[in-house]
């Protein structure tokens, strides 16, 4: 069983410096005059614990465990409360069990909230929870017992004293365990629903998108299909053009060598043009000669 070695307080309620209680084995008592912090010590023990209830620690907010001031000292912004624990026997929880010795920590900051800590790592509230129950304790555990406990464990009700019962045999951890396996396991089967809820519209987003393949494939090859028929015509109309142009310019060559012959016989008379427009003068003075003397020889006839 895990044994309680030592209380550290710091800045809680009245007990602002730091100080530390040594618990031997066996039964511990805190006794002491009035006002003399004797139920801020138990109550440091469940807040360390985990305790959330302000009431259960005589306040109306966690803050006012914090050290409010007085007139001659200033209020602090931080509270905090450790506790040694013997682990020698190994009986901690398998997250804790590597020391002979736990230290649980819990600081609160005003207006900030608490943080949990254990052997100087940071953990949940409910791991500190669970380490307690398993060592048959806890914030609201009957191993402490307060004014006015004894008469209220004489008057529980069958089922307070079911609780007590199990505290007792140290089962309350593995009921708080038990219960945390079963929201995990309803948790699962949560998420398990859910996940055969996201399956069936995944597998109706594949049908949907298998669709939409075979119509993009079909669509890919119509459009494969439409670019080699164009593709073909273009071809083909190519293949005109080109005889249309090829025949054009065999017309052209024949016509080129037409024209060619022709500015060639044009060119020959033009020679012989120029050639008769030499001998013209020649002609014109020949014929008034032959007029001249034609002429004469009318006049000598008359």
């Amino acid at each position: 069983m895990i044994k309680f070695k030592k209380l550290k307080v710091k800045g809680f309620k009245s007990f602002v410096e730091p100080i530390e209680i040594l618990i031997e084995n066996g039964l511990t008592g805190i006794v002491g005059p009035n006002g003399c912090g004797k139920s801020n010590l138990v109550e440091a023990f469940r807040f360390v614990m985990g305790e959330l209830a302000p009431k259960q620690m005589r306040g109306n907010e966690l803050d006012d465990v914090i050290f409010n001031g007085t007139s001659g000292r200033p209020a602090w912004d931080i509270a905090e409360v450790t506790i040694d624990l013997d682990n020698r026997d190994r009986k901690a929880p398998s997250l804790f069990n590597q020391s002979d010795e736990i230290e649980v920590t819990r600081r609160i900051w005003r207006g900030e909230g608490s943080e949990y800590r254990v052997n100087g790592k940071e953990v949940r509230l409910k791991d500190v929870q669970l380490l307690f129950a398993d060592a048959a304790t806890g914030a609201r555990s009957t191993s402490m017992v307060s004014q006015g406990r004894v008469g209220a464990i004489i008057a529980a009700k069958p089922e307070q004293r079911r609780v007590l019962l199990k505290e007792a045999a140290g089962i309350t951890g593995l009921h708080s365990r038990r219960h945390e396996a079963e929201l995990r396991l309803n948790s699962t089967e949560t998420n398990l629903e859910r996940v055969k809820d996201v399956l069936k519209t995944q597998e109706e987003q594949l049908e949907i998108l298998i669709k939409q393949s075979k119509q993009a494939k079909r669509y890919k090859n119509i459009q494969q299909d439409i670019t080699k028929a164009r593709a073909a015509v273009f071809y083909k109309k190519w293949q005109i053009e080109k005889n249309k142009f090829e025949e054009t310019s065999g017309k052209m060559k024949s016509q080129d060598s037409q024209v060619m012959k022709q500015t060639q016989e044009v060119a020959k008379i033009n020679v012989e043009y120029e050639k008769v427009q030499q001998t013209l003068p020649d002609l014109r003075l020949e014929e008034n000669k032959i007029a001249s003397e034609l002429q004469r020889l009318t006049i000598n006839l008359d």
